[in-house]
């Protein structure tokens, strides 16, 4: 059990060098590790690996990250292609998870970021004829 989590610790280290990680995100990374890392080595049964992330969706949408509730994977934005890896559409994961039906699944910082620039263009608003 030891090593496993030196290792775990390791590869944590290494990613949170890369990012920005909150502590959260740190603690719940290492155990995930180490049962991925006792699962491959055979330490522990396979149900580890197949086990589904249990996490709280209202606090999975933060600032700067979004963590899909069904891997603990982090993101900028939970894509289509990566729902359809698990067999989810997004509305089928916003149905599973309690997200409301047209809540977009990004940060709130990219989402806030695409308000203003909605705002900016002004699409609701007829174009003046060009010369």
């Amino acid at each position: 059990m030891d090593d496993y989590l030196k290792e775990a610790l390791e590869i944590v280290k290494a990613q949170a060098s890369v990012r920005t990680m909150t502590e959260e995100e740190i603690t719940s990374m290492v155990k995930k590790l180490v049962r991925g890392i006792q699962a491959i080595a055979g330490d522990s049964p396979v149900q580890a690996v197949e086990e589904v992330a249990s996490c709280d969706p209202s606090k999975c949408v933060r600032e700067k990250t979004i963590t899909c509730c069904v891997c603990g994977k982090t993101f900028k934005l939970i894509t289509k292609k990566h729902l359809a890896s698990h067999g989810l559409t997004p509305a089928e994961y916003r149905e599973k998870f309690g997200y409301k039906k047209g809540m977009p699944l990004v940060c709130k910082s990219l989402q806030r970021d695409r308000r203003k620039k909605m705002k900016e263009m002004e699409l609701w608003k007829k174009r003046g004829a060009k010369k």
